[in-house]
Parts: C-alpha cells; structure tokens; sequence
C-alpha cells in the first residue's frame, strides 16, 4: 500500500556499501584508491550497481594521473551528483528532452 519504497535510496551491502561510503568522504575518489588501497578489484563494477539502484555516481577520465609515483592514465574519478538519489530520470519522472 504504501509508496515509501520510492522515497529512500535502496539499502546497499557488501563492496557496494564500502564504495559508496568511501566516494561519500573523500570525493572525488580515483579508482586507484578504490582498487589498490581498499581491496575492492571489481570498483568499476560495484560503482555500476550502484548506478543501476539509482545513486547519481559522476564519473570524470583523467588522461593522467600519479599514483604512488607512477603516471597513470586514464584513471576515472568518481563523485556524487547532487542529489545523490536518486540520479536524474531513474524513476522516470524527468520529463526532459
């Protein structure tokens, strides 16, 4: 009956949840901190489901990018849009062309 469910982000878990939170303190997180730092190796895949449950994640490529001394490139950079749920169009009420 009720209509609630639309009106919170969905409950995130596991590598979700610990992605979510670190892009929440410390954005914009490259996915190097991501990937090497915390452990998480699927980042780029735990940033996509996070996508798909409606959080607004930005996504900038750097061309280059120094981690721990090396020069990496085409690091992506992510961020929280604001709002950060849900993303703009996700439940289909934007009406923009």
């Amino acid at each position: 009956m009720s209509t609630a469910n639309h009106d919170r982000p969905p409950m995130v878990t596991g590598q979700c949840a610990d992605v979510l939170q670190v892009i929440r303190e410390r954005q914009p997180v490259p996915s190097f901190e991501l990937t090497a730092n915390l452990a998480i190796p699927e980042a780029a895949a735990r940033v996509r489901d996070l996508r798909a449950k409606g959080f607004n994640i930005l996504t900038v490529i750097l061309p280059e990018f120094e981690f721990r001394g090396v020069i990496r490139r085409n690091v992506a950079l992510y961020s929280l849009g604001v709002p950060e749920w849900p993303a703009p169009g996700f439940l289909g009420e934007e009406g923009q062309a």
